[in-house]
């Protein structure tokens, strides 16, 4: 959205101010410059499909109408030259000879088309002496005129202009485009990988009377009809697993989030995520499931378990993946012991020796975490499972079988980020109520990403919840982890701030 306001017609921009006056003159001429419609018989990639194989400087003897933005221009004095783009980035010549249109349409294409303009011509298919295949025009019409002259090459958009003019970074730069269509295959090879392992979509609503299901910041709505607070929501989780409970017992959802939070190149504050629970499974099923949807997607998006980065550099996700011990990652990072029975006041100590500025309001298991994030994470390229993470950071998150003050939870990190993390689910109401009491009184106290105690999602539970493993995995940050693209490369319109005049 932009707060720029029109400005007055002798203000504009030379290139501006003459494409105005341009459509001004079609109109007084009784062209329209945006018709209802316009002739178009076949896409140029049907076209290109059809005639590959046209002999050159030969005809096809096939009439057609087609359509397409001009990026391409050259007018001579009586045959012009044009090339004509569809969406999916296919190009088509298109030729404009004075015998075939006459001496009125040739000056006027001259004078009124400019680049970007969209336009529909119709004519044979023909080879040109070149062997480029063609449309020959007998008649040609304006569909759009373009008021706005296309970035060119001398003069390339910057990622700040790409992510904020994102139409005009879909007409010029192939790779805009290429990324754009590699979600729509992402997404379906999810869903084919859930479908195989019996697991049923869902959605469940965005906006909560409560906000739960992660430790995350809210954004706060208001409801006039109900006349309450509302919260966009920071994660399914607690109807999923109402899911669970009520017999759906393999589910998934795809869909946003809302995070009130900061932006980076691996957060945005709205974004897709998937959340998936299977009843009878536990931490690690749903580690191999997670790591099935993620090597299925790469052959989805790329044909194999290797991938290219944008950049050329290759990430391999086949085979199994190394599993580390958060503890054991930190124990080695700092060079001394740590484990979940660490004092809070060493692990202070240890922050400070590391220049990490910590918070008052931190808990024990919240600056272990920023710890490893500060000794350990950018050094995990390759897919890695983190194993073993603090049980007062994880307050849905059953308790390790063996390790105590450690929660059955991982994260996967990939390119040093986390793409996902899943969990062996707390199912003891008991114990899950007294956690999110636990949390409420955090938030008494200042901190703006605990949960709230949810009375209907305990009830629930108390209906009798089965064993489980649940995971949550970014799809914006798996577009990241197969592309090596930021986040707001991997979303088509990520949120901007609005422009300042």
């Amino acid at each position: 959205m932009s707060n720029e306001k029109p400005a007055p017609e002798e203000d504009l921009p030379e290139q501006l101010r003459i494409r105005r006056e341009k459509r001004a003159a079609l109109i007084a001429d009784g062209i329209e410059p945006y018709p209802v419609s316009v002739p178009r018989t076949k896409s140029l990639l049907a076209v290109r499909n059809e005639h590959a194989n046209l002999e050159m400087d030969s005809a096809s003897g096939i009439t057609e109408s087609l359509a397409g933005r001009i990026i391409f221009k050259r007018d001579t004095g009586k045959l012009c030259f044009a090339t004509l783009r569809e969406g999916d980035g296919t190009e088509l010549q298109a030729m404009f000879s004075l015998d075939k249109i006459g001496q009125a349409s040739i000056d006027s294409w001259k004078s009124a088309i400019d680049l970007g303009d969209i336009v529909s011509v119709t004519g044979e298919i023909i080879s040109s002496k070149r062997g480029e295949l063609s449309i020959l025009a007998a008649s040609w019409q304006l569909a759009a005129k373009s008021l706005r002259p296309l970035p060119n090459d001398h003069k390339p958009m910057s990622e700040e202009t790409r992510v904020r003019m994102r139409y005009v970074d879909l007409i010029v730069r192939p790779e805009a485009r290429a990324n754009a269509r590699l979600r729509p295959r992402l997404m379906k090879s999810l869903r084919d990988t859930f479908a195989k392992a019996d697991f049923i979509e869902v959605e469940t609503p965005m906006l909560q009377v409560m906000h739960g299901g992660a430790t995350a910041r809210p954004f706060k709505s208001f409801s006039n009809a109900y006349n309450m607070d509302l919260y966009l929501r920071i994660a399914p989780e607690l109807f999923l697993k109402r899911c669970v409970i009520g017999g759906i017992e393999r589910v998934f959802e795809i869909n946003r989030n809302f995070r009130n939070e900061g932006a980076d190149s691996s957060h945005s504050p709205e974004f897709a995520m998937i959340e998936s629970y299977q009843a009878y499974g536990d931490w690690q099923s749903i580690a191999d499931l997670t790591r099935t949807l993620v090597q299925n997607a790469a052959m989805a998006v790329a044909g194999s378990h290797v991938v290219t980065h944008h950049d050329g550099r290759t990430v391999d996700f086949g085979g199994s993946w190394r599993e580390i011990s958060l503890y054991e990652a930190v124990s080695q990072g700092v060079g001394q012991s740590v484990s979940a029975l660490t004092p809070i006041a060493e692990l202070k100590t240890i922050a400070t020796k590391l220049g990490i500025k910590s918070d008052p309001k931190w808990i024990t298991g919240k600056l272990t975490e920023e710890i490893f994030e500060h000794v350990a994470k950018d050094q995990l390229i390759a897919p890695t499972f983190v194993m073993g993470f603090p049980v007062d950071t994880s307050p849905l998150v059953r308790t390790h079988r063996e390790l105590p003050g450690v929660a059955e939870r991982w994260d996967l990190y990939v390119d040093g980020f986390e793409l996902a993390t899943g969990y062996s689910e707390l199912i003891d109401p008991v114990i899950q109520r007294e956690r999110l009491i636990e949390q409420s009184s955090l938030g008494a106290k200042g901190d703006l990403e605990a949960m709230q105690v949810d009375e209907d999602f305990l009830r629930a539970m108390e209906f009798g919840m089965p064993p489980m493993g649940g995971m949550g995995m970014g799809v914006d940050r798996l577009l990241m982890a197969l592309t090596g693209l930021g986040i707001r490369e991997t979303i088509l319109f990520p949120l901007v701030k609005p422009e300042i005049d």
